[in-house]
C-alpha cells in the first residue's frame, strides 16, 4: 500500500493505525507505530517541500511502515543518542528509535527513507 502526503497528517495517522490493526498488530502496538510513523512524515512536512511517500506491508511475523521524502539527513547518528532537554530538534527520531523494533535509516542524493519495523505478537507492555 502506498500513500502520498503533503499536508495532512491525520490521513497519514488513521490510515496506518486501520492497516496495523488489520494486520493483528496489539492495540499498544498499532499506537507507538502511529506515532513514529507521525514523527517521520512531520518532518517532511517541517524539513522538506516535497511530498513523502508512506509504503506499508506486513507479514506474518511483523509490520513495516517506511517514509520517503526528498530530505537529507548528514548525522549517521541521528535519533540513536538521546537529545538534552532542551534541544531545538532530534526529538523525533530518538523516539521513533524507543517505540520501534527495528528502525532503518538511509540518506543520500535520492532523498530519505526511513523504515520502521513493529512485530506481531503478543502485547507484553500492554
Amino acid at each position: 500500500m502506498y500513500h502520498t502526503y503533503r499536508t495532512d497528517l491525520s490521513q497519514v495517522r488513521a490510515l496506518v493505525l486501520q492497516l496495523a490493526r488489520d494486520a493483528g498488530l496489539a492495540e499498544a502496538k498499532a499506537n507507538d507505530l502511529v506515532l513514529a510513523v507521525s514523527e517521520v512524515a512531520a518532518n517532511t512536512l517541517r524539513h522538506t517541500k516535497s511530498s513523502g511517500t508512506l509504503t506499508f506491508w506486513h507479514d506474518k511475523d511483523e509490520v513495516v511502515c517506511q517514509i520517503h521524502d526528498e530530505g537529507f539527513i548528514s548525522d549517521p547518528m541521528a535519533g540513536r543518542r538521546k537529545p538534552a532537554p532542551d534541544a531545538s530538534g532530534g526529538h523525533g527520531l530518538w523516539i521513533v528509535r524507543q517505540v520501534c523494533d527495528q528502525v532503518e535509516l538511509r540518506s543520500d542524493e535520492s532523498g530519505t527513507t526511513i523504515t520502521m519495523h513493529m512485530a506481531i505478537g503478543p502485547d507484553v507492555d500492554g
